[in-house]
């Protein structure tokens, strides 16, 4: 008895040890404004999801303003796949035709949104959804003709962000845009960033299926701890990106440009990343600063 007492009294202890490494964490961060890029596996897992979820209520809990910006690239391919409409990518940006488009708003807005706000609103009354056409948050334009309805946003309304925050809640974006034409298909990334950039955020996070950015994506071991701004334009004009990973360091150096004090870069499949990137002295992936 006396020695499961001594383990249940050593076990409490080190989560106070935890919660006394977090406390400074915690201090610096109330107030603070952070965009959470959420997509890839972890959204797609129901177990990971419930765990970000979590995170995210947590930190909404302890003072800090949290935007979530959504994709929802594994359940589009689904739904194109059923329709039988072929899918294609050009430099990591899905190719969008009006079929493609009407399935990408059925499915980011209608599907992947509700049920991000569903499950935020299981631990309370916490989340709204919207997508970038309310408001006119996410005005768009045409990327290249050969990519049909993808667009590139030429302006960020943040006004109905800041009111959905101002009035507790946590917004929560499905990447749709609107433009003189009709609606837009916006790529996860590039609007995470661009949002950030105009709310003047004080971190930006990508959640993705891997670690980081590798130096060599076959090497374990190559993983780049941090980067700074110039850096981070280095290796965007070094040509050694591909697929969607153009996308998202693009959208990196961008949001260092525009001020972003802080962009990284981290695996939501790994349990519980989020706080351990915040809250410890350890913190985890790829962090993007300023020079």
């Amino acid at each position: 008895m006396k020695q499961r007492d001594r383990q249940e009294r050593e076990a409490a202890a080190s989560k106070v040890d935890v919660l006394t490494e977090a406390l400074p964490w915690i201090n610096r961060m109330r107030g603070k404004t952070f965009v959470i890029k959420y997509g890839g596996s972890a959204m797609e897992d129901e177990e990971l999801c419930r765990q970000v979820v979590a995170d995210i209520e947590l930190l909404k809990l302890m003072g800090i303003r949290i935007v979530v910006v959504h994709g929802g690239g594994k359940a589009i391919n689904a739904q194109l796949k059923a329709l039988g409409i072929p899918v294609a990518f050009k430099d990591g940006l899905r190719v969008t035709d009006d079929a493609t488009m009407a399935a990408v708003q059925q499915v980011l807005v209608g599907q992947v949104n509700q049920r991000l706000v569903w499950a935020l609103n299981e631990y309370g009354h916490n989340a709204v959804g919207i997508s970038g056409a309310d408001g006119k948050t996410l005005k768009a334009a045409p990327i290249d003709p050969e990519l049909g309805r993808v667009g590139r946003i030429r302006e960020v309304d943040p006004s109905l962000i800041e009111t959905i925050l101002d009035d507790g809640y946590i917004p929560v974006i499905a990447t749709v845009g609107c433009g003189a034409d009709g609606f837009y298909n916006i790529n996860a990334d590039v609007a995470a960033g661009k949002i950030a950039e105009a709310m003047g955020a004080d971190k930006l996070i990508y959640l993705t299926d891997v670690d980081g950015l590798y130096g060599d994506i076959h090497d374990e071991d190559s993983l780049i701890q941090t980067l700074t701004r110039a850096e981070t334009h280095q290796i965007l004009s070094s040509g050694e990106l591909d697929g969607g990973m153009i996308p998202k360091i693009r959208s990196i150096a961008e949001a260092l440009d525009a001020g972003v004090s802080e962009v990284v870069i981290l695996n939501g499949t790994f349990p519980h990343s989020l706080l351990l990137e915040i809250f410890t002295d350890a913190g985890c992936g790829t962090m993007f600063t300023q020079d």
